[in-house]
């Protein structure tokens, strides 16, 4: 792509004309075809959106996944028939009958954009504000690897050198996610992050008129973004000079407030409602494409010189990578240690000795697990290094999640690993996602959870999404005390169990606590969270007791007798030490007891059924869960004979102890649980 900073404004011709009404009638006949979508955002955002491709974006449609090419976020992912126009015309492998399978089973062209499905799709946006967050997230990224790796000899601060762009809507303004994350980007001056905002002033309802009649400038500007407006939509040469503008603001981010209309050319839906989420009809696409002086009748045309201009961008970006190998190179001859680093965290390389780098504790030791999980980050962060990094929604020292020796990540201290994301729990984990996106870097991040709450519609997108994302919620039951019933989950664990694809730890001690957090990283498929307790809990002598290491297999046997049990005992996180107790009494009395420290039901139900029933067995059907949470869930481990201790009621303000005891988590009542089973 051309450095528009050397070139003239663009001076619009026939051929760009073309070419924008090209990018509307793609997605205008896509969305007729498939009698679903969304045409009327592609129709006013056409114009931008091309001169952003073909005048500013550095990509190769040859190499979706160039280390150092420019991102762009489709934050408005309703509109994905734009973007899905601009990938096949620009050369990625994106094939015109995947434009015509749009919204069809097995399609590379999906309602809503999704990363790692369609080649040059960064991000999986349509939930509202997500995009946004997640562009954060890669500006982030782009700075954070900049600072470690450009003052290296050979680099000459042009190894990492990309923006992020997107394209956002009013519905995304709207969403508190987006709130949020525009809060924290402007505080951290993330220079190189450009968003055109879509304001065509029309939502699902109709006018924004009805719900959103702020002043976006001046809200924008109180966060610290320089912004920019441009009156006219299809003002080619107003949208270019906002762009190079946005560019040369290296202190802030910017927006580019864009003025368009929603289905532009469409003589009866222009501006309103009907042109968002529905198809134009027949009659009103032939009315339109009159309109707009598109004389060809047939759907899906392309003009070959229309193709020809816009599959410039194949050479282009060619030379832009090709360039970029030779600063690399020269960058691995002066750096070559360095340029090592660089490959590995790029790739998201691990050490093999992650286990050799935990740290030891000691049987009997009264620990609570966030604390453990401090340790055992602090003990792995010299292993993993720097592309280990995350922070905390304003509980840094609740959450354990600081290193000693880490900086903060702030505007005048890119490098830093460790983040104040401040009380933004949802912008925290969509930047996040953007993070891992991006590449370079593993993020971690981390608030009570109680607030996973807040930030589960971007957990469940790091599932979707296949993000390495690991989150650390403490303060995981009524356990926490006095901060009562608001702040003591219930529901969250079945919560979070049931998104697909979300690992879930609630380790029992110290030992299990460390061993999650290996398993954490070695994940790279998918989000890692874990449960981890405010009070103490003893560390298990390991010498008489099931290894920690079961805790990659989710369920393992924690204590047994010889011989088949008479009945099971099992339970995850503080509650196992009560099953411990409970089988040492019934034990006295004759009763063969196996205790199963439960602390991740996803990787249990991914063992094989061996395993499964060596731990389990089908036979012993007397059975008793007990864990400070919901019941729901456990019904499939204890069977329709056993029983399960839990709350399924909200907790109270009282120390933490007290509630355990009022609510029945002790051995005690497991022991008298355990008898009624076995007498029923």
């Amino acid at each position: 792509m051309p450095d528009a900073s050397t070139l003239d404004l663009i001076q619009p011709t026939d051929l760009d004309e073309r070419t924008i009404n090209t990018i509307r009638f793609l997605a205008v006949d896509a969305v007729e075809k498939a009698n679903s979508g969304h045409p009327g955002m592609p129709m006013g955002a056409a114009p931008m959106a091309y001169v952003l491709w073909s005048r500013h974006l550095r990509h190769n449609p040859t190499d979706p996944h160039w280390v150092d090419r420019d991102r762009f976020v489709l934050s408005a992912g309703h509109g994905s028939m734009l973007l899905y126009a601009l990938l096949h015309l620009t050369g990625y492998d994106l094939s015109l009958e995947e434009i015509k399978n749009f919204r069809q089973w097995d399609s590379l062209t999906p309602g809503h954009p999704e990363v790692h499905h369609t080649p040059g799709v960064e991000t999986t946006t349509g939930p509202l504000g997500q995009g946004f967050g997640n562009g954060v997230g890669m500006a982030i990224a782009e700075r954070y690897l900049a600072a470690h790796f450009n003052d290296e000899p050979g680099a000459n601060d042009e190894l990492i050198d990309h923006y992020t762009y997107g394209i956002v809507s009013d519905g995304d303004l709207m969403e508190g996610v987006a709130s949020e994350a525009a809060s924290l980007a402007g505080h951290l001056g993330l220079g190189k992050l450009i968003y055109l905002y879509d304001d065509n002033e029309i939502s699902i309802d109709g006018s924004t008129d009805l719900a959103f009649t702020e002043d976006v400038q001046q809200r924008f500007e109180a966060y610290d973004w320089h912004v920019i407006t441009v009156e006219d939509g299809n003002d080619l040469e107003a949208i270019d000079r906002a762009i190079i503008e946005a560019k040369a603001e290296t202190d802030r981010p910017s927006l580019i407030e864009v003025k368009t209309h929603i289905g532009y050319g469409s003589p009866n839906q222009q501006n309103t409602a009907a042109a968002h989420g529905s198809p134009l009809g027949a009659d009103e696409v032939e009315l339109t494409k009159e309109n707009l002086g598109w004389e060809e009748d047939e759907s899906f045309y392309i003009p070959d010189d229309v193709l020809e201009h816009m599959r410039e961008s194949i050479d282009q970006g060619a030379a832009l990578q090709a360039e970029w190998n030779g600063r690399y190179q020269q960058f691995r001859v002066e750096s070559p240690e360095a340029a090592d680093r660089f490959d590995s965290w790029m790739a998201g390389e691990l050490p093999d000795d992650l286990d050799d780098a935990l740290p030891d504790f000691e049987a009997g030791d009264e620990l609570a697990t966030r604390k453990a999980s401090g340790k055992t980050l602090s003990a792995l962060v010299p292993v993993v290094g720097d592309m280990l990094i995350g922070g905390s929604a304003d509980l840094s020292g609740s959450n354990k999640t600081e290193v000693d020796g880490r900086t903060d990540f702030q505007k005048d201290n890119p490098g830093g690993q460790y983040f104040r994301f401040g009380v933004r729990e949802h912008a925290m984990a969509a930047a996040a996602n953007g993070m891992a996106l991006h590449g370079g870097v593993r993020p971690y991040v981390a608030t009570f959870l109680i607030f996973s709450d807040y930030l589960r519609p971007s957990l469940r997108l790091s599932a979707l999404m296949e993000q390495p994302v690991i989150y650390v919620f403490t303060h995981d039951s009524i356990g926490l005390g006095e901060d009562g019933p608001t702040h003591q989950p219930i529901e969250h664990l079945a919560a979070l169990r049931a998104i697909p694809n979300v690992t879930l730890f609630r380790p029992a001690d110290a030992a299990e606590t460390a061993q999650a957090w290996v398993a954490a990283l070695r994940n790279t498929d998918g989000p890692t969270a874990f449960a981890l307790t405010r009070q103490t809990v003893p560390t298990f002598d390991r010498s008489v007791m099931g290894p920690a290491e079961g805790v990659h297999r989710g369920g393992y046997i924690l204590s047994d007798d010889d011989g088949t049990p008479d009945i099971i005992l099992m339970g995850s996180g503080s509650e196992v030490q009560h099953a411990v107790a409970a089988a040492d009494t019934l034990r006295k009395d004759g009763i063969n007891v196996r205790v199963i420290s439960m602390p991740s039901f996803e990787l249990f139900d991914q063992q094989d059924e061996a395993y499964r029933n060596k731990v389990l067995p089908p036979e012993v059907t007397a059975r008793v869960s007990i864990e400070a949470g919901v019941t729901y869930g456990w019904e499939r481990f204890v069977g329709p004979e056993g029983r399960s201790i839990g709350i399924n009621r909200f907790g109270s303000s009282a120390p933490g102890s007290i509630n355990m005891e009022k609510f029945g988590f002790t051995p005690e009542n497991v022991v008298g649980m355990a008898r009624d089973v076995l007498n029923q």
